[in-house]
C-alpha cells in the first residue's frame, strides 16, 4: 500500500476515538447508530483494522462530521504547481499556473544574455496579455509601437494586435506574463489622482 495512504488510514482510529469520547458515546451506542459491531468499532479505533468506505460513511454520519474530517483530508488539494520549463524561440518559459479551465494563465519568461531572440517577428493570436518586467530591459514591438520596458514596468494589450518581445540589449531579461485566452482584461490599479485642495 502507498506509504501516504497507509499513514492517512493509520490516523483514522485516533480520530474516531476522539470524536466518540468528545460526545461521551459508548461503543454500544455507536454500534446501534451505525450497524457496525462493537468489536469492529473497537478494532477500528485501536488501529487493528483498516476502515472501509462502507464503514466510514455511517461513522461520519453518526459523528455529524464530513467524511474528509475522518480521514484528515486537506481542505483543498495540493496548491503547489509542478513547474516544467519549456524552451521556445530562444527563451525558457516556466508555467506558473495549471492553465486548466480556459481561465487566466501565468508564466515566467527567461531570456538569457546572448540569446538569438533579437529580430522582431510580430504575431497575432486570440487573447489578452499583461507583461511585468522583473529584471533587465524588455523590447516590446506592438503594432506601430517599439518600446523598451525596464524592471518594474508593465504593459497590457490585446493579442490581436501584432506583437513581439525580446531583449532590448545584450543583457538577460526576466518577466512575467498573464494571458487570458478568451481576451479577459487585466485590471491594473493606477495611483489615485491627488485630490485638489479645498477652496
Amino acid at each position: 500500500m502507498d506509504e501516504e495512504i497507509e499513514d492517512t488510514l493509520s490516523q483514522v482510529g485516533p480520530r474516531l476515538r476522539a470524536l466518540r469520547n468528545h460526545t461521551n458515546t459508548t461503543l454500544q451506542e455507536l454500534s446501534e447508530q451505525t450497524g457496525i459491531s462493537v468489536s469492529t468499532l473497537s478494532r477500528l479505533e485501536s488501529g487493528q483494522r483498516r476502515p472501509t468506505l462502507e464503514q466510514l460513511l455511517p461513522l461520519a454520519r453518526a459523528h455529524r462530521v464530513p467524511l474528509d474530517d475522518l480521514v484528515g483530508a486537506p481542505p483543498t488539494g495540493d496548491p503547489r504547481i509542478h513547474i516544467k520549463p519549456v524552451a521556445s524561440n530562444g527563451m525558457t518559459i516556466l508555467p506558473l499556473s495549471r492553465g486548466s479551465g480556459g481561465g487566466l494563465q501565468a508564466f515566467k519568461h527567461l531570456l538569457p544574455a546572448g540569446s538569438d531572440r533579437s529580430f522582431p517577428d510580430l504575431r497575432t493570436h486570440e487573447g489578452y496579455e499583461w507583461i511585468y518586467v522583473l529584471k533587465g530591459k524588455l523590447r516590446l514591438c506592438l503594432g506601430e509601437h517599439d518600446i523598451v520596458l525596464a524592471a518594474g514596468e508593465a504593459a497590457e494589450f490585446d493579442t490581436h494586435t501584432p506583437h513581439w518581445f525580446g531583449r532590448a540589449n545584450t543583457d538577460a531579461v526576466e518577466f512575467l506574463t498573464l494571458f487570458g485566452p478568451q481576451g479577459e482584461r487585466m485590471h491594473v490599479r493606477a495611483k489615485p489622482a491627488k485630490a485638489s485642495p479645498r477652496q
